[in-house]
């Protein structure tokens, strides 16, 4: 059967007996209707041993029982004594060996062939699991086209360091994270990200190793050496998760060291005491213990519940979020409260222009046209948030003729702009030009204002803020829907602060904080309604992550930061992925829940029925141990077509 992290030995290393036990199976089916047909004709020989006379389906139930039961006895045995544990591979081979020598030859044969059905389509259920993580490295170039000096030559991955020029052609993948050095070009990141639809790429964006670039050429930096690499360290990141269980997971593992001795116990006591207290043939309630101990096998709940946590976690990561154990994906259905900063994860953390107030759209576009040509001398972020908005808007700033371009410290910067004087700034720097008279009334504390003057006409403002998020609305609004409380901190002034929050319908928020505040706060909202989960950039919300129950970083500001500290990653920013969680979350525990009550219940109705004698041990193994295991697998499957 499956195993959770504690597997003692790989499945590889019992691989070959499941194809033997299979087609053995298959062949005794057959052999047994053919003899059905025939009346059993012998083959002219006994059965060595037995003095039975030969047939072709007796031949096969032996050689079943003694080649496969004799292996996986085998497998059993060396579980019990190095691990001190009864396995399913011990319980199976004792039930079908048993059933031999009780003259059951056809029930010890097939319960081994359903164990070895059972067993493959387990291993491949689970295997779908790991493909969707393991699909991720899968997809890695081996060779990446090094540029040094004028020349280009293919070199293995291995041997690339961080820092080399690498160039990568349309409908190559990327060999390495790095950043773009020239060259534009979209790239299809859904194999990390998720995302739907290829992102524009340019000079200084990050690019992640495995992803597709679509149609340009890009010459890239090397910022990280094979094996360091984002794709990579998911990977590793996904399979390590294992070790941190769910409080479910490690309720059922402490229910299984004791649920299987009881029934192995309780086996012994029907096949050896049953006989002397209610009488009858000895043989009758041996085969009665032999299903009492196929029904102590724990495999339906002890494999089914960390395969689904392990599947929602996989599912997670190929939905761009990374999530360090099964104990985080189930906290996140018990959170109540989500605590987001401000600045980097609700917004941009950079400024934007939200208006241009003239009177006119023909003097908007030309005081926003005018006022980035003299910007694009100029690095401030102001600045650069002018250059940025012209750009979006499509205007031709860069055909306009500068000159004199003076950068006033603390102020703004002055030109001339086909022969005008142009100036771009602050109230301070319009007061130089002569222009206080038109400055009255303009005054927000919630945005920045920058004025643009022409020809020292009156000057048309530009509102700069910190953008929010194009999807934290939608985020929050989900949030809110589903009954979770939405609050923000921020060491921001408290005006600003209650602009983005009423923007965004956040239920609280709180200004002006140091991070000791934060702290407290927290404690408060725990206090209140139980479980609190942080999101955050991973900059200055270190204490703030440690101290919540389920820490959230964004990662596409640091990534390297972010997958080393947080509990859940969101490689794209993406704050839509957290709905998305809390809802993959909330129906893996429900699966969980599902899978336990399912299993218990059968085996408890079978275990009542085959001590009565009203069942055979054959059905036992295929209704209540590989079959209702088989079905609760199938049930953990409907995780991965949760749509994010």
């Amino acid at each position: 059967m499956l195993k959770n992290e504690s597997e003692e030995f790989d499945r590889d290393e019992r691989a070959p007996w499941i194809p033997i036990a299979i087609v053995l199976g298959l062949t005794i089916i057959l052999s047994s209707l053919l003899d059905w047909l025939a009346g059993g004709v012998p083959l002219g020989f006994a059965v060595p041993l037995l003095n039975e006379p030969a047939t072709i389906s007796k031949l096969l139930y032996y050689s079943s029982v003694i080649t496969v039961g004799a292996y996986v006895g085998y497998m059993g045995l060396r579980e019990l004594i190095l691990e001190k544990k009864f396995s399913v591979e011990f319980l199976m081979a004792t039930a079908s060996i048993g059933a031999a020598s009780l003259g059951l030859l056809f029930e010890g044969a097939i319960v081994l062939f359903l164990y070895s059905v059972a067993e493959y389509l387990e291993g491949y259920i689970e295997d779908r699991a790991r493909r969707a993580v393991e699909k991720l490295s899968k997809y890695m170039p081996e060779e990446a086209t090094v540029v040094e000096a004028a020349s280009e030559k293919r070199v293995s991955v291995k041997l690339v360091k961080s820092g080399t020029a690498i160039l990568v052609k349309p409908g190559e993948r990327i060999p390495l994270d790095g950043v773009v050095v020239d060259g534009s070009s979209y790239v299809d990141q859904s194999l990390v990200t998720g995302e739907s639809v290829p992102v524009w790429k340019n000079m200084g964006d990050t690019v992640f190793a495995g992803t597709l670039n679509t149609d340009g050429v890009l010459k890239i930096e090397a910022a990280k050496e094979a094996g360091q690499t984002l794709v990579s360290r998911i990977e590793r990141l996904v399979f390590q998760s294992r070790k941190r269980k769910a409080t479910i997971e490690r309720l059922i593992d402490r229910f299984a060291r004791v649920y299987v001795p009881i029934v192995v116990a309780l086996a012994f006591f029907t096949a050896f005491l049953m006989p002397q207290i209610a009488g009858g043939p000895a043989e009758n309630w041996i085969y009665r213990a032999l299903i009492l101990l196929v029904i102590s096998c724990p495999s339906a709940f002890i494999i089914s519940v960390p395969a689904t946590f392990f599947t929602a976690t996989a599912t997670a990561a190929r939905r761009g979020v990374i999530v360090k154990g099964g104990v985080y994906i189930e906290k996140m259905g018990r959170v109540r409260t989500i605590v987001f900063d401000k600045t980097g994860t609700l917004t941009l953390g950079r400024p934007a222009v939200k208006e241009v107030n003239c009177l006119s759209q023909e003097n908007d576009r030309k005081a926003l046209t005018h006022a980035a040509a003299l910007e694009r001398y100029s690095r401030h972020p102001l600045a650069e948030s002018i250059v940025r908005k012209a750009t979006e808007l499509g205007l031709e700033f860069q055909k306009l003729s500068v000159t004199g371009v003076k950068e006033v410290p603390g102020e703004g910067i002055t030109g001339y702009i086909n022969g005008c004087r142009v100036s771009v700034g602050s109230k301070e720097l319009m007061k130089r030009e002569g222009l206080s008279r038109e400055l009255q009334g303009v005054e927000n504390e919630t945005h920045t204002r920058v004025y643009v003057s022409i020809d020292k006409c009156t000057p048309p403002i530009f509102c700069i803020a910190d953008e929010v998020k194009s999807d934290a609305a939608e985020a929050v609004k989900a949030l809110r829907d589903s009954g979770t409380q939405t609050v923000m901190l921020t060491g921001d002034r408290a005006d600003v602060a209650e602009q983005v929050a009423k923007e965004l319908s956040i239920d609280r928020f709180y200004a002006e904080l140091l991070p000791e505040e934060k702290l407290k706060i927290l404690e408060q909202l725990r206090a209140e309604r139980g479980l609190v989960a942080m999101v955050g950039d991973g900059i200055n919300d270190a204490p703030a992550l440690a101290a919540s129950d389920v820490g959230m970083v964004m990662g596409g500001g640091g990534v390297d930061v972010a997958l080393e500290s947080a509990d859940i990653v969101l490689v794209k920013d993406e704050l839509k992925k957290i709905p998305f969680l809390q809802r993959l979350s909330k129906l893996a525990v429900r699966i969980a829940r599902q899978n336990i009550a399912v299993s218990l219940s059968v085996k408890l109705a079978l275990g009542v029925l085959g001590f009565l004698g009203l069942i055979p041990l054959w059905f036992t193994v295929a209704a209540g141990d590989d079959g209702v295991t088989l079905l609760l697998l199938l049930n953990t499957l409907r995780l991965p077509e949760l749509k994010a």
